[in-house]
Formats: C-alpha cells, structure tokens, sequence
C-alpha cells in the first residue's frame, strides 16, 4: 500500500509541472489580454466598447471544456499544428483574458477619477498613466478576486485532460486504469491539487498584505 502510494505520488509530482506549466501560462498571457479587453470596455470609443463587451460575452458564455476541444481541432484545421498543452493554453489565455478583464474593470471602476485627471493635467503619456497608476492600484483592489481567479484555474486546468494533455488528472486516469485502483489514484491527485492550492493561496495572502502596505 505505501509502495503504491509513494510511487503514485512521484508520478503525480512529475505530472503537476504540466499543471503549473498550463495554468501559469494561461494566467499570464489572460492577464494581459483582460488589461486590453478592459482598454475596450471602458473607452469612450463605442466600437471599441462593442468588442470588449462581445468579448467578455462570448468567452464568459461558453464553457471552458468547449473552448478546449474549439482550440484543439481548430488550430491543425487551420494548419497551425501545435502540441495539445499549446492548443490548451491558448484556450484558458482567452478564456481567462474574459473573466479577469472583469475583474480589472471593477478595480478600474474604482480608481479615483480625480486621480487619472491630475496624470492628464500633468500631460503623462497615457501608457504611462496605465501601467503606473492605474493598474497597480486596480491590482490592490482586486488582489482577493485575482488570488481566488487563479485558485479556480489551477482546479479548472484538469479539464486540458480531454484533449490528451498528461497533468494530474490525466495521470490519475491513467494509473487507475492500468492498476484498478481508482480510489488512492484520484485520492492523490486531489491531495496534489490541494498542496498546489494551498501553496497558492498563501503566496497570494502573502502579497496582498504586502499590497495593503503600498
């Protein structure tokens, strides 16, 4: 019993790299894609609002699992043959690009306005303005909900097993099957999840109090 489980747990660790790797990069490529949705959103521009708004709609409104299989047949359909974690990455990076575009908008929201109209009378440029005023004060009001985002998604990224990604539910599947142990198989991986999970959110209480210091 403790031979399998050690052993189970080894290819476990080995297989949450893949985990981490999907869902970092996901995470990373979604924020800057929600910093550019929430641009459209809220500009005074009303074609661009139209897309930022059929943006979110569209991504918030699908599921990710159908998203994944979209991502997954689409790219070689378009001659773009990428590995399966590719495809899976490129449908989490658009999908959270969505959910936390409407994040950042509510911390946006509630920057104060006279704050961005001292910026313009000093004639900052406008990048400038974004990158050193309004986004890390949006990402201190929004710290709880990016830290809870980002929890979500480590737990969402088991579903990148359905188009043949080997994370941790993968890996769980497949040792279930070949040894007909499915209860300490799926037992670890959520005891992995758990630790990956936990370890996340202590990092993110960790820089939200460092935030709440700023």
């Amino acid at each position: 019993m403790s031979d399998f489980l050690s052993s189970t747990l080894l290819f476990l660790l080995q297989a949450s790299r893949m985990t981490i790797l999907v869902s970092s990069a996901g995470l990373l490529i979604g924020f800057f894609i929600a910093v550019a949705i929430v641009g459209a959103c809220l500009s005074h521009i009303p074609w661009l609002r139209r897309i930022g708004n059929l943006y979110t709609f569209v991504f918030r409104g699908i599921p990710l699992l159908v998203q994944l299989m979209l991502a997954y047949f689409f790219l070689p359909a378009a001659g773009i043959h990428v590995p399966a974690w590719v495809a899976a990455v490129v449908a989490i990076s658009l999908c959270e690009g969505a959910y936390i575009g409407e994040i950042l908008r509510g911390g946006f929201l509630g920057i104060p306005r006279g704050q961005i109209e001292a910026c313009q009378m000093l004639g900052l440029p406008r990048l400038d303005v974004l990158f050193r005023v309004e986004i890390p004060q949006a990402l201190k009001l929004t710290a709880p909900s990016l830290i809870n985002e980002a929890i979500l998604l480590i737990k969402a990224s088991s579903l990148v097993s359905v188009v043949g990604v080997t994370e941790i539910t993968r890996t769980a599947q497949n040792i279930a099957s070949s040894t007909f142990r499915p209860l300490e198989a799926y037992a670890a991986a959520g005891l992995m999840y758990l630790v990956i999970c936990g370890a996340l959110a202590l990092a993110g209480h960790y820089a939200e109090r460092r935030l709440a210091r700023t």
